[in-house]
């Protein structure tokens, strides 16, 4: 039934076209102004055109409904998979039925035989618009973003529908709020799962349909599509929205099919201060084998809530402690190749294991900083001697080299909410982890604040 739609529509579609080639008086798609007719509706603006379409903000013409109406280029219509992937768009969308994917009412054919359909009218930026005004997110932020478009791409899934082009620029921002309202756009490629008895799949063996910065391995591949593949741009996506880039960038299309086929994924808690919680969410997403990603999008939705929950309130002990913030700076030249990541990540673990070598418990942790706190108790051993710790930033410094970063080490004395009372006990909460307030730096790599300095300063018990 679909199929034999698709092909009437197709033949209609040719006859209009052949039609007004010959006649040359009805309106192309350089001259649909206002006052063209899509059926009922009036067009009265053109809102955005690409390679494959035009988009308009239209007008009921009995009925005064505001809608939008996208027309396929008229010189698009006679090419048979074109139509048929605009017709099927206009299916797909329509079949799913989700507040969070944008509704169309109605479609059929321009006067020139140019296909069209009619679909809610809209307002607001994209999700691409949105990263590009404010930078990186934070993880409860990209969560909220991601919720709405979750719900949309399960529904699609369980409409037996892979979007296989999502992307930030594909996500329209149409509410802000705690709680935003979004759109997911654009199904002009979206694969059926299972297709309808008589009806043939649009992508041939080998083809490779998507945006290359957020494409699976599978679709460079031209293998099979499935709701993995939405995953993975998922991750793409997730990345973004935490880092303000995405995890491959290459300006060469050979380059970055080369990454997403065989480099490592990149963690964001290398760009951004990202929870090791959330770098494995990213991570699995973005694995290059699916059967290993998240079997579905509401277990991924799932994965990132728990990643990104606030821990509960719990009542501390106020303590004095000792603080130490060790951080990499990277270059500012982007680096994102397997050494310098490779180099970071050893730079890191010297770091961490100096740390707790030296009686320090590890507080807050991302990608490229690391909170050490030391509890001083009374009895307890006093830090006085500073050469351990100006020996791990020498030893961190020159592991760095390789990656041209500075590795910086800065000693404080301040507060800390604690919890348990033996040297693991937990940090939950006090001054000295608003690192911000108190971090320094030295051009030698190791810096001493004042507060510190006063208790190193100060006589030593007896």
């Amino acid at each position: 039934m679909a199929a034999d739609s698709e092909s009437t529509f197709r033949i209609q579609a040719r006859a209009a076209a052949n039609a007004t080639e010959k006649a040359h008086d009805t309106p192309t798609r350089a001259e649909r102004g206002p006052g063209t007719l899509a059926g009922e509706y009036v067009l009265k603006s053109m809102l955005a055109a690409g390679g494959h379409g035009s988009v308009y903000e239209a007008e009921h013409r009995i009925l005064g409904r505001h809608a939008a109406v996208k027309v396929l280029h008229s010189h698009l219509a006679d090419q048979g998979e074109m139509l048929q992937r605009f017709v099927r768009e206009a299916r797909v969308v329509n079949q799913i039925h989700h507040p969070n994917i944008v509704d169309v009412y109605d479609f059929g054919l321009m006067p020139d035989g140019s296909p069209y359909y009619v679909m809610e009218l809209l307002s607001g930026r994209t999700l691409s618009q949105v990263v590009q005004e404010r930078g990186r997110l934070s993880a409860s932020r990209a969560l909220a973003y991601l919720e709405p478009v979750c719900g949309a791409l399960e529904a699609a899934h369980r409409a037996g529908v892979v979007h296989r082009d999502l992307k930030s620029s594909n996500i329209l921002v149409v509410e802000e709020g705690e709680k935003p309202r979004l759109k997911l756009l654009d199904f002009g490629i979206a694969k059926l799962i299972q297709q309808e008895p008589g009806q043939q799949g649009l992508t041939t063996a080998g083809q490779r349909l998507g945006t290359a910065h957020a494409m699976a391995p599978e679709q460079f591949r031209g293998g099979s599509i499935g709701p993995p593949t939405d995953v993975y741009a998922l991750g793409v996506l997730l990345y973004q929205l935490l880092t303000g880039r995405y995890p491959f960038q290459s300006d060469d299309r050979l380059e970055l099919e080369r990454m997403h086929l065989e480099a490592p994924p990149p963690r964001p808690s290398m760009k951004a201060p990202v929870s090791p919680a959330v770098d494995a969410v990213v991570l699995r997403c973005l694995n290059k084998d699916s059967t290993r990603r998240y079997p579905s999008v509401n277990a991924f939705l799932t994965a990132l809530r728990e990643a990104t929950e606030e821990p509960n309130h719990v009542e501390g002990q106020t303590r004095l402690v000792l603080a130490v913030n060790a951080e990499v700076v990277l270059p500012d030249a982007d680096l994102d190749d397997d050494t310098t990541y490779a180099a970071l990540a050893t730079v890191m673990d010297t770091l961490e294991q100096g740390l707790r070598a030296q009686g320090f418990i590890l507080a807050l942790q991302t990608g490229t900083t690391l909170l050490g706190v030391r509890p001083l108790d009374p009895g307890g051993a006093p830090l006085h001697d500073l050469q351990p710790l100006r020996d791990l930033q020498a030893q961190a410094q020159h592991l760095a080299e390789s990656a041209h970063a500075r590795v910086h080490l800065c000693l404080h004395h301040g507060e800390a909410e604690t919890r348990g009372d033996s040297s693991e006990a937990e940090v939950v909460g006090g001054p000295v982890t608003h690192v911000a307030t108190w971090n320094v730096r030295e051009p030698g790599g190791f810096a001493v604040t004042r507060p510190a300095s006063q208790y190193l300063d100060s006589p030593l018990p007896h």
